[in-house]
């Protein structure tokens, strides 16, 4: 019995969430609904896959993923269906796939939906549900769809990595204002070789160690360290970073911007030093 996840940014102000629920639970009333995510910001695709490469592979092998967040992004919308490192992958063909899994191959197909439904999304939950169930009793994934010829790709904004420094974006900012930057410990340690380093903001603040975790430092202070997904997160002890720093998550549209007269920057530099 496989464990399905869902991923979207719709949000928990209407109905949406729980008819998707329902309508999935109308093929099997036993599959155990996992929530990511509903609050992904609108359309923000690196957030998106953020999200979901960092919640599958907690998952059991054979889970489904289930990513809704802009499903009707062109005038002729497609769903597809992939297979990689043991799990499951449903969502748009809107180039959130590619930035969701690792580099190919994998295993993928577009999955039919009538032309009179592909702009209703309870159909897509059914067509879905319907893959799901054929693929649990055993039919091969290649037989539920062909295989697409290309797929709309997008890439994940990758830090700038340099000799002494690495240019990162703000990828996403959670609840507590702590702040998530693209960089994995593995650029990190590729560009600093063991050297002493700064992550600077304004006024001059800086953050010259990895902590390892919120409670490394007192109340109030700033930190840095790489959290559970991997990835590298500047946080205030029980404070609001975010703010603090005038930092905001990166939309796509522009390195910086004002926000009610408030200039937030979406990139922080690491600077290493011998």
């Amino acid at each position: 019995m496989p464990i399905l996840t869902l991923t979207s940014d719709i949000g928990y102000k209407d109905y949406i969430t729980g008819a998707i629920k329902g309508r999935l639970w109308q093929n099997n009333p036993a599959w155990q609904i996992a929530d990511i995510s509903h609050n992904i910001t609108p359309f923000n695709y690196n957030e998106a896959a953020y999200f979901v490469r960092s919640a599958y592979p907690h998952f059991p092998m054979y889970s489904w993923h289930i990513v809704l967040v802009n499903l009707f992004h062109s005038p002729s919308p497609r769903c597809l269906i992939a297979f990689q490192n043991g799990h499951f992958f449903a969502c748009a063909d809107n180039g959130l796939l590619p930035m969701i899994l690792d580099e190919g191959p994998y295993e993928c197909i577009v999955l039919p939906i009538a032309p009179e439904n592909i702009a209703n999304s309870m159909a897509w939950m059914d067509a879905i549900g319907a893959a799901i169930q054929s693929v649990d009793n055993g039919t091969s994934l290649h037989l539920l769809g062909e295989e697409p010829e290309q797929i709309v790709t997008r890439s994940a904004v990758q830090p700038l990595l340099y000799d002494d420094y690495i240019e990162s974006r703000i990828i996403f900012v959670d609840r507590f204002e702590n702040v998530v930057v693209n960089v994995m410990k593995s650029d990190f340690d590729k560009v600093g070789r063991g050297r002493r380093f700064e992550i600077s903001f304004k006024n001059d603040d800086r953050i010259t160690k990895i902590s390892e975790h919120y409670g490394s430092v007192p109340e109030g202070d700033k930190l840095a360290f790489f959290n559970t997904a991997g990835y590298l997160e500047i946080a205030v002890n029980k404070g609001n970073a975010a703010g603090l720093f005038g930092l905001q998550a990166f939309s796509g549209n522009a390195e910086e911007k004002f926000t009610n007269s408030r200039l937030f920057y979406q990139t922080v530099r690491i600077r290493f030093v011998d």
